[in-house]
């Protein structure tokens, strides 16, 4: 076992654990159904992993031939091309080096676009994955949008358009950080893209992922702080999980 490497299986258990620790403390509720979600996500992250980890043998080989096809087809017009007869035909042999510098230049266009096919096809994987996760970090967020910890500070008076808030300081506190979590999440398995695919497109997404989910939990962090220093009730519970 290794600590230098992020272990998606290791990531998919804690993500389980936590799926189910909400579901027992918020049962039925939206916060559950978005942390399955987020289980089953990273369940497809784990088999599109594996699947960008494997070399695309199909891709390569078609490539493979296709370059070859280019090479043989640019042997034999090479073959055939003629020089000029005499040194004093100059305008003869700027044709010909201009015609020769083109070719040169199509076979290396064509041949970085054959070699590279197999790591865009994974790249356009990847950030699919990971425009997933980015929607779900934002889905994560809405649900704590309400969540206010004035509630607690504040006997205001609300009205028709109020959020509902019942939730006790124990409760909210257990709600934020759920929600806490879950955004670390989201940002570990960003990270195990990047960490298989060497990619500066996906190194973009993936960063913007982990910027944007350590942004949304300060201000969730900012919550519970507030939330913690509040006098808790007698007859709430003092253990957390």
């Amino acid at each position: 076992m290794t600590y230098r490497t992020l272990d998606a299986d290791a990531i998919l258990t804690t993500c389980a654990k936590l799926s189910a620790r909400i579901d027992e403390r918020f049962p039925d509720s939206g916060l559950s159904n978005v942390a399955r979600e987020l289980l089953e996500l990273s369940r497809e992250s784990r088999r599109r992993i594996d699947d960008i980890r494997k070399p695309f043998w199909p891709v390569r080989i078609a490539a493979g031939l296709a370059l070859a096809l280019i090479v043989a087809i640019a042997i034999g017009v090479g073959a055939s091309a003629t020089m000029p007869a005499t040194r004093i035909e100059l305008f003869s042999l700027l044709q010909f080096a201009e015609t020769a510098i083109n070719d040169v230049i199509f076979l290396g266009v064509a041949a970085f676009f054959l070699l590279t096919v197999e790591s865009r096809l994974k790249r356009r994987k990847a950030l699919r994955a990971l425009h997933q996760l980015r929607s779900i970090a934002h889905v994560i967020d809405m649900h704590q949008l309400t969540k206010d910890p004035e509630q607690l500070l504040s006997t205001g008076m609300t009205t028709s358009s109020s959020p509902e808030r019942g939730l006790s300081r124990f409760e909210l506190a257990r709600y934020l950080d759920y929600c806490s979590e879950m955004l670390s999440i989201v940002s570990k398995i960003a990270a195990l893209y990047l960490q298989y695919l060497d990619d500066a497109l996906v190194l973009n997404a993936a960063n913007d992922i982990q910027n944007l989910t350590s942004g949304l939990s300060s201000k969730i962090w900012q919550k519970i702080m507030i939330v913690d220093g509040v006098a808790p009730s007698e007859r709430e519970p003092t253990a957390r999980s």
